[in-house]
């Protein structure tokens, strides 16, 4: 199922600025699990340390509440594509991060019976929804659930799973019969339909060292590709699978492709030191400075409106069967 004509090409505004400056691009528990590592000038979380590579301090919180967003103006203000009513049911957002989707849906459904938040990382707010909870846990070890549920909501957890296939089998031995599995994750081979992006090009270079990186850590940072045939593989009957177009920048003419693409040009000038720093460095071996080349050359290339990379975004819905 194609959703938001993905296929078609995205059109160029042409009447955007070549580039931009970064001022102008930036508008819009236990004892144990709290504590924290800190390198590279951010705050790192210690529970199942080397587990996840990325920052879990005020500036990355930021960052995944402004990518919430941005998948939620991609799907077209939908949290969701499953055809699910949340009225009475036992929800779980696996990977919560700041909790922003719990929440969210929390709001928008106060019907739903149960809403939980699972993350490595105790960063959620104190103050919820009565119908969301929030519970530290590492979603790959054995799930000990004590009433299974009728949605699994999973999103942006590229580069932080070691066995897919495992997490997709432990989602559906605790899923109800009928239930569902949305699993939403960016395709993260950057392209242009245009050739403006380059192999040369410094955001190319940061997703594939990223790709290299978690391939030698053993977490995919591509696992979308395999989704389909994972979830298939588990036992799902039926998959629904959407596909929509994210571009970096404000290049597109559409409008909400504008607006989405201005959120992901913030994405990379201010999230790319977290996505490089550990991984660069401790894995692949870069040296300082060389991360700081490559980091600059990404910033300036999101500000330039004549490169027009694009990443093909995705969800699979999956039911199992009744």
């Amino acid at each position: 199922m194609s959703i938001d004509h993905a296929d078609d090409p995205v059109e160029v505004d042409t009447n955007e600025p070549a580039s931009l400056h970064l001022s102008s691009s930036n508008t819009s528990l236990s004892s144990t699990v709290q504590q924290y590592e800190f390198k590279h000038g951010r705050r790192y979380h210690g529970y199942q340390a080397g587990s996840y590579h990325f920052p879990n301090d005020q500036r990355e919180q930021d960052r995944l509440d402004m990518i919430h967003h941005l998948y939620y103006r991609v799907m077209n203000n939908r949290l969701f594509m499953a055809p699910i009513d949340p009225r009475g049911m036992r929800i779980l957002d696996i990977g919560t991060g700041t909790g922003i989707w719990p929440l969210q849906l929390g709001d928008e459904h106060p019907g739903a019976q149960l809403i939980v938040g699972n993350d490595l990382s105790p960063i959620q707010t104190a103050w919820v929804p009565s119908n969301v909870k929030f519970v530290v846990d590492d979603v790959e070890k054995d799930w000990v659930e004590h009433e299974p549920y009728d949605y699994i909501h999973c999103r942006y957890m590229a580069g932080s799973i070691k066995d897919w296939p495992r997490l997709i089998r432990q989602c559906y031995d605790n899923l109800k019969p009928g239930g569902w599995l949305e699993l939403q994750e960016s395709a993260n081979v950057m392209y242009s339909e245009d050739g403006s992006l380059q192999p040369g090009h410094y955001m190319t270079k940061m997703m594939d060292g990223l790709i290299e990186a978690c391939q030698k850590i053993g977490r995919t940072m591509d696992p979308a590709p395999d989704m389909e045939n994972w979830v298939k593989e588990a036992g799902f009957a039926t998959v629904q699978k959407h596909k929509f177009k994210i571009p970096v920048g404000s290049w597109p003419k559409d409008p909400r492709l504008k607006e989405c693409g201005s959120f992901m040009r913030v994405n990379f000038v201010e999230g790319v030191e977290a996505f490089t720093a550990s991984l660069f460095t401790e894995v692949l071996g870069w040296t300082l400075e060389e991360v700081q080349v490559l980091n600059a050359g990404v910033r300036n290339e999101s500000l330039r409106n004549d490169v027009h990379a694009i990443f093909d975004f995705f969800v699979f819905a999956a039911q199992k069967p009744l």
